[in-house]
């Protein structure tokens, strides 16, 4: 928590934050006579946890579980500091898990073997859920949905990884274990593994991200030889094909009619459907988002715009999911400048947009751990992030971003932390509502509120499908917005240094989808 200024206290932030209740900022707004309070403010503020290579979490593997589970306190008491409202935690790196599972292994991220559980034993997974929860915060389970492992994998692989399981639906392409979207029994795996952690854990969202076939590499031949000469005389560059073979021949022996490149595709969106309907099936409040490189299809882009197509490479429609509405969120992978042209972020953001006929939520993923990164070329300064942040508040169907990744913030690079709290993030928001997805309203809940010494004190009672209460305390004519976690019984709205004591207080309960349901009148002054 090093560099985050002394004014950052958990109990502080959540009982006397000012917030703007038309915008997400949180700048403060007065509303002379008025007793009833503002809309709340919505706004998707979240970070991605990485496991893999200890990233984010936990710092290195072989911690003791007591101080795993410190370190993941201290990441969500960073993230409830800074008005973050979502935690979208990796949980399986690399076909393996960071909770224990009957289908594959235990990451080696957090033992240092895989397939050795934490020592003593827990279940990182519900703590994670179950600590999130009670700071307000969402917690949303992010799978890779097809890498099985890498070479500088620092144990040998379990018994039980799908590997030594299931050989056949893994490939080696250069130094990654892959699995082959071709091959039925990888997707299987991979859908059995996210609907037995939505049947098991209370998570809030099912995430995964830009890895489906893999990111091309060159082949050895060409790689490993600097005369290679292409036809025209130039240094050759040749990338290694996906060896996808043997299904690819089951297909056509089966009558398929796709060229190779569309049945990549066609595995990937058939996947993607799956998990869309599958996901809603077991839990209709559990929303699904992907996180896709945020390039669209070279046929499709603005003007200017050139790089890397996914399409083509990665072999990941991401348009046809947006058009189909197979996902609840979409966050593209948005990691460059404003400034530069052939990727402008503002430019590619209103591009996918523009992409979006069923109003899906448009949550952009932000490169903040490029603050302070190591190579000149590559670093952000802050301002990049915050301008990058105003940018989508300019735009009404953007409604949120992720940062990448949750260690930019918790190091304070630069000073982000502290500049996005003092002037992004001055006050909590609510998650957008997910209107599409059928949700029992919120009840009513049963409050009561009494004057104390240095405050107000709320007694609280939720009503029916209740995640969070929204709570709008008005200091002179000014409201102020705090969110507060259901299973809170008490919350106390402490006095003001400078307006003074709330004179009118109003609570609603929050559903798992962002649905408000009634306020009602909590304590007024006499």
């Amino acid at each position: 928590m090093a560099g985050m200024t002394g004014a950052l206290t958990l109990g502080g932030l959540l009982t006397a934050c000012t917030t703007q209740p038309t915008a997400p900022g949180g700048a403060p707004v007065s509303a002379p006579g008025a007793d009833i309070p503002p809309p709340a403010p919505r706004e998707f503020r979240a970070a991605w946890v990485s496991t893999v290579a200890n990233i984010d979490w936990p710092s290195k593997p072989g911690l003791p579980a007591a101080q795993q589970q410190a370190e993941a306190i201290a990441i969500l008491e960073r993230a409830r500091a800074l008005n973050l409202n979502a935690i979208v935690l990796q949980v399986r790196p690399s076909a393996d898990a960071i909770y224990p599972s009957k289908i594959e292994p235990w990451t080696e991220y957090l033992t240092g073997a895989q397939g050795k559980p934490p020592s003593p034993w827990y279940d990182p997974l519900k703590f994670w859920v179950t600590e999130a929860h009670a700071r307000g915060l969402e917690l949303h389970a992010w799978f890779n949905p097809y890498r099985a492992r890498h070479d500088n994998a620092r144990s040998p692989a379990a018994p039980n990884h799908i590997t030594n399981t299931i050989p056949s639906a893994v490939k080696r392409y250069g130094k990654f274990m892959w699995m082959d979207p071709g091959e039925e029994a990888a997707s299987k795996q991979t859908m059995d593994v996210i609907l037995d952690v939505v049947r098991r854990y209370d998570i809030d969202g099912v995430h995964i991200d830009d890895y489906f076939y893999p990111y091309p590499i060159e082949a050895p031949e060409v790689a490993g030889n600097a005369q290679a000469l292409d036809g025209n005389g130039k240094p050759a560059s040749k990338e290694l094909d996906f060896p996808d073979t043997p299904a690819w021949e089951r297909y056509l022996a089966g009558g398929g009619k796709l060229d190779r490149a569309s049945w990549r595709r066609d595995n990937v969106n058939r996947l993607i459907e799956a998990m869309y309907k599958g996901i809603h099936r077991e839990k209709s409040w559990v929303r699904f988002g992907i996180s896709p490189f945020g390039l669209g299809r070279p046929d499709r882009r603005p003007p200017g715009i050139v790089g890397f197509s996914q399409y083509d490479k990665l072999y990941a429609d991401a348009e046809l999911w947006l058009q189909k509405g197979w996902l609840d969120y979409f966050t593209p992978q948005l990691y460059w400048s404003i400034a530069q042209p052939a990727q402008s972020y503002p430019v590619l953001l209103d591009y996918w947009i523009s992409q979006n006929p069923q109003g899906r939520h448009m949550w952009p993923g932000l490169f903040t751990s490029r603050i302070g990164a190591a190579a000149p070329t590559k670093t952000f300064e802050p301002q990049e992030v915050l301008d990058q942040i105003a940018l989508t508040r300019q735009r009404p169907l953007a409604t949120g971003h992720v940062h990448f990744s949750m260690v930019a913030l918790t190091q304070n690079r630069k000073g982000i932390s502290d500049q996005l709290r003092a002037t992004t993030y001055p006050g909590p928001a609510l998650v957008p509502a997910t209107t599409w997805l059928p949700s029992e309203r919120p009840g009513t809940p049963l409050v009561s509120g009494a004057r104390h010494k240095d405050g107000v004190t709320l007694k609280l009672k939720a009503g029916k499908a209740t995640a969070l209460y929204a709570v709008w305390a008005r200091h002179g004519s000014e409201w102020r917005f705090a969110v507060v976690p259901a299973s809170r019984v008490d919350w106390t709205i402490p006095d003001d240094a400078t307006s003074g004591a709330a004179n009118l207080v109003y609570v609603s309960a929050v559903d798992r989808l962002g649905n408000e349901g009634a306020r009602v009148q909590a304590w007024r002054k006499p």
